[in-house]
C-alpha cells in the first residue's frame, strides 16, 4: 500500500511575497501525487480560501482551511519595540464553527492588532478557539522559540495551555536542513514523552516543484530589498520547501510513523462545507 499524507502547512500566492503556489497548479499537483486532502495556511489572511475550496472540491481534494497566524508576545493592542518580533501559531477548521472563528480571528487581528503584522494575541484565542486544531508551529512559534532559548519548562507550560484552549493541539515536527530543527524537535519530542500530546509532521510547503526553489528565492529579495547576489540576506535554508509526496514524507518521518499518521486524522476530523449562490 503507498503512503498517505496530507499536506497541513501550506503557502500559496496569497501569502504575498512568500509563498509561489498557484491554486490551480497547486491542486494539479496534489492529485498528481494522490493525495485527498489538502490545507493552506497562508500567513495572516485568508484570502486564498475560496478560490482554493472551490478549486480543490471540483479536483475531489477535501480543502482544509487555516491559517498561520501571527501571535503578539503580549497584547495585540501593544506597540512597544518588543512587539515587533511576533510567534506564529497554526489553526486549521474542523468545522464550520472553526472557519467562522476563523474570519473573526483575521479580521480582528488586523483592525485591532495590526503593528507591522496582524497580530492575535492569547485573549483572542480564548475568545474563538471553538472548532479550531492548532499545531505548534514552524521555529517561529512560541514552544519551538522557548526550546531554542533552552527555557523547556515555559516551552511545556505554553504547550500546555495550548492544549486547555483549543482541545485538539499537535506538536508539529519538520525535516528541513535547519540545524535549529534538530534541537527543537528533540525538545517537541521531549514534550511529547513528557505530557503524551500528540506529534503531526508537515513540510513548510512555500512552492510547488522543487525546480521553483530559485523563483521563491527572487519573491523573498523583492520582500527584503535585497539583491539575489547578497550572501548576507535572508535566504530559505535549501529546496525542500515544495510539496513533497506522500511517500517521500513518510520516509522521511519512518521513526515515527505516527506523526504521518496524524496528518490523516487531522484530515478526517476536518470538514468545512461553504455555502455560496445566496447572501
Amino acid at each position: 500500500m503507498s503512503a498517505r499524507f496530507t499536506h497541513l502547512h501550506l503557502h500559496t500566492e496569497f501569502s504575498l511575497l512568500d509563498g509561489l503556489c498557484r491554486i490551480p497548479n497547486l491542486v494539479e499537483r496534489a492529485r498528481a501525487l494522490g493525495m485527498d486532502a489538502m490545507a493552506i495556511t497562508d500567513h495572516g489572511a485568508l484570502y486564498a480560501v475560496v478560490d482554493f475550496y472551490q478549486a480543490a472540491r471540483a479536483a475531489g481534494i477535501k480543502p482544509i482551511l487555516g491559517i498561520e497566524a501571527y501571535l503578539a508576545l503580549g497584547s495585540r493592542k501593544s506597540r512597544s519595540p518588543a512587539e515587533k518580533n511576533s510567534h506564529h501559531v497554526l489553526l486549521l477548521a474542523k468545522n464550520n464553527k472553526g472557519y467562522s472563528n476563523l474570519i473573526q480571528l483575521a479580521t480582528r487581528a488586523q483592525l485591532e492588532g495590526f503593528y507591522y503584522r496582524p497580530r492575535m494575541d492569547r485573549e483572542l484565542l480564548e475568545q474563538h478557539h471553538e472548532g479550531l486544531i492548532a499545531l505548534s508551529g514552524c521555529l517561529n512559534s512560541e514552544v519551538p522559540r522557548l526550546l531554542l532559548e533552552n527555557r523547556y519548562d515555559d516551552a511545556l507550560r505554553a504547550a500546555l495551555w495550548y492544549k486547555e484552549v483549543f482541545g485538539d493541539f499537535y506538536l508539529e515536527l519538520q525535516n528541513h536542513n535547519i540545524a535549529d530543527l534538530v534541537q527543537v524537535n528533540k525538545g517537541l519530542l521531549r514534550v511529547h514523552q513528557d505530557t503524551g500530546l500528540p506529534l503531526v509532521a508537515t513540510n513548510d510547503v512555500h512552492y510547488i516543484d522543487r525546480a521553483d526553489s530559485p523563483i521563491q528565492d527572487v519573491l523573498l529579495c523583492i520582500q527584503t530589498n535585497a539583491a539575489v547576489q547578497d550572501e548576507k540576506r535572508m535566504k530559505m535554508a535549501d529546496d525542500t520547501f515544495y510539496l513533497r509526496g506522500p511517500q517521500e514524507m513518510a520516509d522521511l518521518f519512518s521513526h515515527l510513523p505516527e506523526a504521518v499518521e496524524n496528518t490523516q486524522r487531522i484530515a478526517a476530523m476536518c470538514d468545512v462545507s461553504l455555502e455560496f449562490g445566496r447572501l
